[in-house]
């Protein structure tokens, strides 16, 4: 008999052996009202022991139930069998469930259970830590879920493990995200792979001690296949065309210019461990289920730590463009607004803190050559081929003057890193993408592409609202199935992991382009 088998019997024998157990109520939900239950006393006494955050919950549940027992053998096997599945959604069965505990105290046990299966399920529906309190700005719809009731459905219907499932998201980016995560949990049990040393830039033919630990490290991860990695690690120590392709691979992945050149920033992602990006994996399933399930089958989601953004249309993604995102010290928040509209070569009404620290010092000279003027105490900046918010912008509603739009910036879209905004989202064929949106009413793309020609601002309605959503993750399934990363440019990965208790030492992102000169755009 193995541990789990050990351990759940203890727990059904101490459960069958309680006080409660022997009951002549039956255990379980009852549909039908009945006589108080004679154990009603001494558990509510036991709430007042549980956390304070779950005992509304437990007590709905015992409601639900008419204070009875709800806890025999056959429902402690498939909760057991539930809490097994823990580890594809980043979390450990041991941080929610003792069942050896609970079979030390009998009398506690029925209680403590319905506390530790209603406290798993809020995780996997909501989440572990509220995200306000680990972001500065998050305001996006947040999963709900009555778990009392789906509790006591889930019972009575005797599909505990199939509701457990349901809580999690069932979107193939979680599902794919939470497979990764397992494929990583067995690297780990492997062994991982070798630390690879930080040093000089390998370049292209060039050879180096590094190179079969740089083999193993891409076979692991899937970016060279084992045959072909047994075949360049016959080939020596050169770095030679295969290899180079696949780091190209590796580089891709991880949002690195795909050149080849093994830099600093290369290295700095070959630096990470196998538990590290397990560990960067686990964070981002944890965004993902503070998420609201039912999506928009049209909608425009941009993450920002990868400065991507996809166009999803009748629930498939049908676009998508690079973006340039706020910086580190001008982040981008996480928000879900609709927007209606789009204006054809809008003015820009620059923001006090911008136009104080970065545009009135300059004086009127730069100014004038920047085609600003200052109406009421505000700059603003004409409309032009030179405007900060190119030819077009998407107006997002009550967004905290966080909107979507061109830009004269052009060369920023080709560097690795673009977190370099002041927070707003510039993206990449911005002009292509607001026709794309106009597209279904051959009327407003007509008047979007006059006043193209005639550089007139104009505000066009959609007809629709779409809504828009800034996320960030750092880890991704990317099209190819292997698990995409990027570095936490934003540090909120280290901001969650400290919040849930978790270590983590991720490489920080290496920035490969210098500011571009005059650029003061939102």
């Amino acid at each position: 008999m193995n541990r789990r088998e050990l351990t759940l019997g203890a727990a059904a024998s101490a459960f069958a052996g309680s006080a409660a157990a022997q009951t002549a109520y039956p255990a379980g939900p009852q549909a039908v009202a009945a006589p108080v239950s004679p154990y009603q006393a001494a558990y509510t006494a036991q709430l007042s022991r549980l956390p304070a955050s779950i005992q509304p919950d437990v007590r709905t549940f015992y409601e639900l139930n008419g204070w009875r027992p709800i806890w025999d053998a056959d429902r402690l096997r498939r909760l057991n069998a539930a809490a097994a599945r823990s580890e594809r959604h980043g979390l450990s069965s041991s941080d929610f469930f003792d069942f050896v505990g609970l079979a030390a105290d009998p009398d506690s046990a029925d209680v403590r259970t319905t506390a530790a299966a209603l406290t798993y399920a809020r995780v996997l529906a909501e989440g572990r830590v509220r995200p306000e309190t680990v972001e500065e700005l998050w305001e996006m719809q947040k999963n709900r879920v009555d778990l009392p009731v789906g509790l006591n459905d889930a019972l009575v219907r005797s599909r505990l493990v199939e509701w457990y499932e349901g809580l999690a998201p069932t979107d193939i980016g979680y599902s794919n995200l939470s497979a990764g995560y397992v494929r990583y949990r067995r690297l780990i049990a492997q062994g991982g792979w070798p630390v690879f040393r930080s040093g000089p830039t390998i370049e292209p033919f060039a050879s180096d001690t590094r190179i079969p630990a740089l083999i193993t490290r891409l076979v692991a991860e899937g970016d060279l296949s084992a045959s072909e990695g047994a075949r360049l690690t016959a080939q020596g120590l050169v770095y030679g065309p295969e290899l180079q392709a696949a780091v190209r691979g590796f580089q891709t992945r991880h949002g690195l210019a795909s050149d080849a050149r093994i830099g600093t920033g290369t290295q700095s992602s070959l630096g990470a461990s196998a538990e590290d990006r397990a560990r960067q994996i686990a964070l981002n399933l944890e965004r993902r289920r503070w998420l609201k399930r039912d999506l928009a089958p049209e909608r425009i989601e941009v993450n920002t730590a990868a400065a991507i953004m996809v166009y999803w249309k009748d629930g498939r993604p049908v676009h998508s463009n690079r973006v340039v995102c706020g910086s580190a010290a001008n982040q981008t928040p996480s928000l879900e607004k609709p927007f209606a509209s789009v204006v054809a070569n809008p003015p820009w009404y620059v923001p006090a803190g911008i136009a104080r620290r970065e545009i009135l010092p300059r004086g009127p000279g730069y100014l004038a050559s920047q085609n600003m003027y200052i109406s009421n105490g505000t700059v603003i900046q004409r409309a032009g081929p030179t405007a900060a918010l190119g030819y077009v912008k998407f107006e997002l509603r009550d967004s905290y003057a966080i909107f979507l739009h061109d830009t004269p910036s052009k060369a920023a879209f080709n560097l690795s890193m673009r977190q370099r905004s002041h927070g707003c989202v510039r993206v990449q064929g911005a002009v292509d993408f607001a026709r794309l949106l106009l597209s279904p009413d051959p009327v407003l793309l007509v008047q979007f592409d006059d006043a193209q020609i005639s550089r007139d601002t104009k505000r066009i309605q959609t007809g629709r609202e779409i809504s828009v959503r800034l996320l960030y993750w750092t880890a991704f399934v990317d099209g190819q199935g292997r698990v995409a990363f990027r570095e936490d440019v934003y540090r909120r990965d280290q901001t969650l992991a400290e919040a849930l208790g978790i270590a983590v030492s991720l490489p920080r992102a290496i920035d490969d382009g210098a500011a571009v000169a005059n650029d003061v755009g939102p």
